[in-house]
Order: C-alpha cells, then sequence, then structure tokens
C-alpha cells in the first residue's frame, strides 16, 4: 500500500487557490499579513479569486502592491493586535491556575471588545472627520447669513449708515461665531483622531519588531503540540510539520526549539516530505534547523558504516557541500579517508592492503589527536565516529595479517599497474639519476629538463618519489597532465587545475602554498596565474620549486586540437623558466622534444635525464628484498633467470615476480617459501597474459606495420637469436628508418652485425 502523495505546495510559499469565496478571502488575508513576500510572488495564483466581486478583491485589483502595505498596517493594529493581546493574557491566566472555561469567556469577550474597540475608533475618527468638514461649511454659512442680516437691518436704520454697519457687524459675528465653533470642534476632532491613527499605525508600523517575540510563547506550544502528534501519529502521511510557523511565519527571527528533531523525525518516516521540508528552509529564516539536520543526517550515516566496505563507499555519499556550514571541514576529513581506504582495498595483495591502511590508521589517529585539543563544538559529536572507524581499520589489519600467517601465504608487495607513491615501500634504486636531476637543477643556466623512457619504465614512479633522492631545499610540485590540467576547456580551467595540483603536491612535502580560486582567472588567466605564483615564491622562502609535468605529449595533444593556445600556453612555461630562478621545469615523457618541433622552438637548451633499465644490484633486491620481512626465498639461479627474462626492466621483474607469488601460494606449504628455476619458468605463461596490456601497447602503439613484421620475423628465432643486417635487409629492404625507431623505443638492439631483442619477455610476446 502507498502512502500519500505530498501536495506539491505542502512546504512552499505559495498561497492555494481556493474556490469559496469567503475562504479565499480569509486565505488571502493570512497571506497579506504573514506572509507578504509570498503574496508579491505569488499574485497570479490567485487569478480564480480575482474575477468575483468581494469587496476586498476588488480593493486589491484596483489598488498597488504599495497601497497594500497601508491595508496591512490597519489590519495589524485593528485585528490582528487585540488578537496576540488577548491571547497573551489566557496564557498568564492558565500559568495563575485560571479555569479554562474562564479563560475561553475571558479570552473571547476580549478579544471581540477589542475588535469592536478598534472598529470603534476607526469608526470615531470617521465621524471627526465629518465634523471637521462641516465646521469648514459653517463658517462659510454663517458669513454669507451675517452678511444678509446686517443688509437688512441697515435698510431699516438707513440706507447709508445701515448697510456699512449691518455690513460689518454681520461680519463680525458670523466670523467671529464661526471661527469659535470650528475650531473647538476642529481640536476636538483632531485630538481623537491624532490619537487613534497613531495607535494604529504605531503599532502597525513596529510590528516587525515586537509581534516575533510577542507571538513567541503562543508559537512555542503550537509547535510543540504538532511534534508531539506527529509522534503519536508515527509520522503517517501528511505530517502535521507543514503547519509548523516556520512555515507559515516568515517574520520569525527567533530560533524555533525543537523544529530541528521535528524535521529529523519526519525525514526518518516521511523522506520525501522530509526533503521538502529541508530545501525550504535552508533558505528560511530558521535555516539553521536545516543545517543542523543536515549535519545528524551526516552523522548517522558516518556511524552506520560498521566495515571497511561501508568506509570506502562514504565518500560517494557524503554530502558536506550541499548545505555549507560549520561542519564542513570535519566532513571533508571523513571524505578523505573514506578514499584513502577505497585506494587501499583496490590493491592486488593483501601486503599492500595492509601497507596503506596502516597509514589510513595513522591518520585516524593524528586526527583523534587534533580533536581533543580542537575547541570546535562539532568535534564532541564526531569524535566517537572517527574512534570507531579507526578500530574498524586497526582490526582489519589485524584480520588480514592473521589470515595470511594461518594460510601461510607468501604476501606480495608488488605494484602491477598504476605507478609507485610515496607510501609503497618497494621503490628502489634510481639514486643515479636522482643525483644527476639534483645536479642539472644546481646549473645557474636553468635549463629545463626532460626525464625521458619507454613506457612503464618507472618515469612516474620516479616523479612521485624524487622528493626522497633530492635535498630538503628541493620541493617537488608534480602535475600528471593526463588528468585535469590537459582536459580543461579553456585557459581558466587549464590554470586552476596545474595550481591545485601545485598545490596538493608541496603539501605532501610539507609545504603549504596559497589557494587560488577559479572566477579569478576567467577574466585574464595568465595575468592572474602569474601573480599568483609570485606569493608561491614568497611561500617558497629559500626553497626551490620542482615543477614536474608527466606526460607531456597529451598537453600537446590538446594544443594540437586547438583546445589551448600555443603562444599563451608554452611561453608560459617559456617565461617561468627565463624570469622565475626559483621554478625550475622538469618535462616527462616517452618521446624527445625534437619530435615536437613547437615545444622545442620554446624550450632551448633542453637537458635529457634517460632512464631505463635497473642496475643488476637494484633489481636483485627488488627480486629478493623488495619489502622489509619478506618471506619468499629464491634459489641463485631463480634470480638469474628472472634477470634474463626481464633484463632489469622494473615493470617486468614485478610483473614476473608477482606471478610467481601467486604459483607458489597455491604449492604445498612445505615448499611454498623458496622459488626454483622451474617455479619461473612456470609463471611466463600468467605473466605474458596478465600483463597483456603492457605488450599490446607495444604492438598497437609503438610500431607500424612493418615493424610488427620485423619483430615477429627476430622473435621467431629463438631465445637470444641475433639476426644479421643482411638477412634483415633481405627481407625488409625499405626499412631503415623502422630499424631506427625500434632501436630508440629500445626494444631492439644491435649486437656485432645484427640486431635482436632487448628484453626476452617481450621476444615472447611477439612469439
Amino acid at each position: 500500500m502507498t502512502s500519500p502523495q505530498l501536495p506539491p505546495n505542502a512546504y512552499t510559499n505559495a498561497p492555494q487557490q481556493h474556490p469559496n469565496l469567503i475562504l479565499g478571502s480569509l486565505q488571502l488575508l493570512f497571506w497579506l499579513v504573514f506572509r507578504p513576500s509570498a503574496w508579491r510572488n505569488h499574485l497570479k495564483r490567485i487569478d480564480p479569486i480575482l474575477d468575483t466581486d468581494s469587496s476586498l478583491i476588488i480593493l486589491l485589483r484596483q489598488e498597488r502592491w504599495q497601497n497594500l502595505a497601508l491595508w496591512r498596517l490597519l489590519i495589524q493594529g485593528y485585528f490582528i493586535l487585540p488578537i496576540l493581546a488577548n491571547l497573551l493574557l489566557g496564557l498568564v491566566l492558565w500559568m495563575l491556575g485560571e479555569p479554562i472555561p474562564n479563560i475561553a469567556f475571558r479570552v473571547a469577550f476580549g478579544v471581540v471588545g477589542g475588535v469592536a474597540v478598534t472598529v470603534a475608533g476607526g469608526v470615531t475618527g470617521g465621524m471627526a472627520v465629518g465634523v471637521a468638514r462641516g465646521v469648514a461649511r459653517g463658517v462659510a454659512l454663517g458669513v454669507a447669513l451675517g452678511v444678509a442680516v446686517g443688509v437688512a437691518v441697515g435698510v431699516a436704520r438707513g440706507v447709508a449708515r445701515g448697510v456699512a454697519r449691518g455690513v460689518a457687524v454681520g461680519v463680525a459675528i458670523g466670523v467671529a461665531l464661526s471661527v469659535a465653533v470650528g475650531m473647538a470642534l476642529g481640536v476636538a476632532v483632531g485630538v481623537v483622531k491624532g490619537v487613534a491613527l497613531g495607535v494604529a499605525f504605531g503599532v502597525g508600523a513596529t510590528i516587525k519588531s515586537w509581534r516575533p517575540v510577542f507571538s513567541f510563547p503562543f508559537l512555542l506550544v503550537w509547535n510543540y503540540l504538532l511534534y508531539r502528534l506527529d509522534k503519536g501519529r508515527n509520522g503517517k502521511s501528511p505530517c502535521l510539520l507543514r503547519y509548523h510557523s516556520a512555515f507559515w511565519d516568515e517574520w520569525q527571527r527567533l530560533h524555533l526549539p525543537g523544529l530541528d528533531e521535528h524535521l529529523l523525525f519526519v525525514i526518518a518516516h516521511n523522506p520525501i516530505e522530509g526533503k521538502a521540508a529541508l530545501e525550504y528552509l535552508s533558505t528560511s529564516r530558521q535555516r539553521w534547523a536545516a543545517q543542523a539536520a543536515q549535519i545528524e543526517l551526516d552523522a548517522h550515516s558516518l556511524e552506520a558504516y560498521s566495515d571497511v566496505e561501508a568506509i570506502r563507499k562514504a565518500h560517494r555519499s557524503l554530502v558536506s557541500s550541499e548545505l555549507e556550514s560549520e561542519v564542513s571541514p570535519l566532513l571533508r576529513i571523513f571524505s578523505r579517508i573514506s578514499e584513502d581506504v577505497d585506494a587501499a582495498l583496490n590493491q592486488a595483495s593483501a601486503y599492500n592492503q595492509r601497507l596503506l591502511l596502516r597509514n589510513v590508521a595513522d591518520k585516524l589517529n593524528l586526527q583523534l589527536q587534533n580533536f581533543v585539543r580542537s575547541s570546535d563544538k562539532y568535534t564532541v559529536r564526531f569524535y566517537p565516529i572517527i574512534k570507531s572507524w579507526r578500530e574498524i581499520v586497526t582490526n582489519y589489519v589485524d584480520e588480514l595479517a592473521k589470515i595470511t600467517e594461518l594460510r601461510q601465504e607468501i604476501d606480495s608487495p608488488y605494484i602491477i599497474g598504476p605507478p609507485l607513491t610515496q607510501e609503497q615501500e618497494i621503490f628502489t634504486g634510481r639514486d643515479d639519476i636522482g643525483l644527476r636531476i639534483e645536479q642539472l637543477l644546481r646549473d645557474r643556466r636553468r635549463p629545463p629538463l626532460l626525464l625521458y623512457g619507454q613506457r612503464r619504465m618507472g618515469k612516474t614512479s620516479l616523479l612521485n618519489n624524487i622528493g626522497k633522492l633530492l635535498p630538503n631545499s628541493i620541493i617537488p610540485m608534480f602535475v600528471d597532465l593526463q588528468g585535469a590540467p590537459s582536459s580543461a576547456s579553456d585557459h581558466a580551467g587549464f590554470l586552476y587545475n596545474l595550481a591545485r595540483d601545485m598545490e596538493k603536491s608541496a603539501k605532501k612535502q610539507g609545504v603549504t602554498l596559497p589557494s587560488i580560486a577559479r572566477e579569478v582567472l576567467k577574466s585574464d588567466p595568465f595575468t592572474y596565474f602569474d601573480e599568483w605564483l609570485d606569493k608561491v615564491e614568497q611561500a617558497l622562502e629559500q626553497n626551490t620549486a620542482l615543477l614536474a609535468l608527466d606526460e607531456f605529449e597529451v598537453l600537446d595533444n590538446a594544443i594540437a586540437k586547438g583546445r589551448f593556445d600555443e603562444h599563451d600556453v608554452l611561453g608560459m612555461l617559456r617565461h617561468l623558466i627565463q624570469h622565475r630562478p626559483r621554478f625550475k621545469v622538469l618535462l616527462a615523457g616517452s618521446h624527445i622534444i625534437e619530435e615536437y618541433q613547437r615545444w622545442a622552438s620554446y624550450l632551448i637548451n633542453v637537458q635529457v635525464v634517460h632512464i631505463s633499465y635497473l642496475k643488476e644490484a637494484e633489481a636483485r633486491q627488488l627480486i629478493e628484498r623488495p619489502v622489509k620481512d619478506f618471506t619468499l626465498r629464491y634459489q641463485p639461479n631463480a634470480v638469474e633467470r628472472v634477470l634474463q627474462l626481464t633484463r632489469c626492466h622494473p615493470f617486468l621483474i614485478q610483473l614476473l615476480c608477482a606471478e610467481i607469488i601467486v604459483l607458489k601460494n597455491e604449492q604445498d606449504p612445505s615448499i611454498r617459501r623458496l622459488a626454483t628455476f622451474a617455479d619461473v619458468e612456470a609463471a611466463i605463461p600468467e605473466a605474458l597474459q596478465s600483463g597483456g596490456f603492457f605488450f599490446a601497447d607495444i604492438q598497437n602503439n609503438q610500431v607500424d606495420a612493418t615493424g610488427q613484421a620485423i619483430l615477429r620475423f627476430i622473435a621467431a628465432q629463438g631465445e637470444g637469436a641475433i639476426v644479421s643486417c643482411q638477412t634483415l635487409l633481405q627481407q625488409f629492404p625499405y626499412a631503415d628508418i623502422t630499424f631506427k625507431l625500434l632501436l630508440q623505443r629500445e626494444l631492439i638492439e644491435e649486437v656485432d652485425d645484427g640486431y635482436g631483442f632487448q628484453v626476452e619477455l617481450i621476444r615472447r610476446w611477439f612469439v
């Protein structure tokens, strides 16, 4: 059985149309007094009523809204004031113990009497106006009569003397009598009318100041009764919250206690009505209740997350931005924790899950300490939640460790696919590259740098961890151009995303950069971005910023499509290199600058840092001791076989070793923790399959059809085979350019007078 539908205007500020003239007029009167803004906004919705001949409607039709203010003051002074005064008197009598029947009689009598007095006052005022008009007419009439009488007497006593004297006497008497009478009546009427109108207009004009306070106790009782009735009906739809004074008294500026509780109750039992009420209140004088209710709803939802699977989804449903409030920073903390838990659980191995979840637990411990020191009133509400989350994450980490130990499984620390981050211990080697970059950064000529290497050679992993290889005075600011910057639709979006990524990366190094708003960049993006860089230099103090732009080819593609202007973007980079000595620029990609002519014309004297295979010692460490307490051991010939198959390629070592661990975990525990030569060979097919995306990228994106044919021909000759140049030229007579490309891509190498594959695993893919 479905619940009744919510009336469309139950929680809106629009007066309802009513076919009955009397009820319609009363409704208009209510909205005119309590909701004048709603009356203005929705005047057109009462068109059916405007077709009637009611005197009130005729008045509303003829007078403009400015004149309605006068009528509202009269209504408030003559009707609303007596009603509110007698209701307050009734409340006082009830508190003094007066019987309810007596109170009802007195309130009713007082209301009727008050309305009668005010109406009588209005009538008196009208009569006074009439008397005043009569005085004026009497003066004129008296003068006329006096003149006439004087003329008549003068004729009798003598034409000349009598007329003059009669006129003088008549005029004097008539004027004196008329003025005396007129002044007496005018003063009396003026006093009465002035007092009456002064009281009426004074009360009406100040109603916004005194009525909210005057009516507050009645509204408390009314709203409390509605809440109790709603609870008694168990929130049955339609809820009585719609009759709460917050929805019809827009002048009530005082907080209405209990409104947030009533709102939460309705949301829990009738979500549709509750949401409508929440949306209305968020823009009203009682918006505090909407904010308090939203905060409590968020707290309830956070408390409901009882395991890590629920916590990992919290950031998707957390609505901290819907109603910006004092608690928004706390909600953003929970959202970031949820994102970190989600990233941890996305790791393929239990080891890496534990590693990242331990970092999450450390962050939660830090937040708990901050909560204890904080004076924020909301931390008391959210402290138990963040404490509960810490316990959930810590317990899950312990469970993973127990399961691994119980099963005697080998934890796999290897990362297949995403680049290595600062938190992952497995990053190995590259000290020589770090030293080379540091030397170039200290070059007074300030040349731009290019970190060049083939795909999956570890460029992004190096940039993520370069802070470990450089002095503390160099602050890396890593920006992935595959992300938001290059996908922006205009220059303002590009620069905003660039600045945001720089800010995030610097924060990981312990440096806080000033923020910049997207709106600021819209009018003149490059000028304001340059001003922002001035502030960044101040924040750097004596440090040097290394702006590392990964995958610069993606930005070049956006420029080629016309989304960004070449001169503006590349000119900005050149200006930064030449005129800001505190900034160093490092590009990273799988192409050299000469392959992109537009970049070569802007970036002069680019110094290339080549990243290729690991050193043999670094590769052995990655195989045998990738992390502390690694439980798998290798026979010497097994290690040598891994080196032969991968040629110390960092991605391929991780790919093959991860498959070896999967294979060993399927074996009997008695032989599980020792890898043999046979285990390495058995893992090769699985590695080729799971790493198919890497090999397919070489085949489909890095070489053309001729290159594929050459690679297949060489691969067919067997492991370690070297095919002579003469044989290859006979098979591919016009492929000189293709051979150069294959050498540049580090797929083949020249050995004596022939060519062979550099990496055995890649050769096996092309077989």
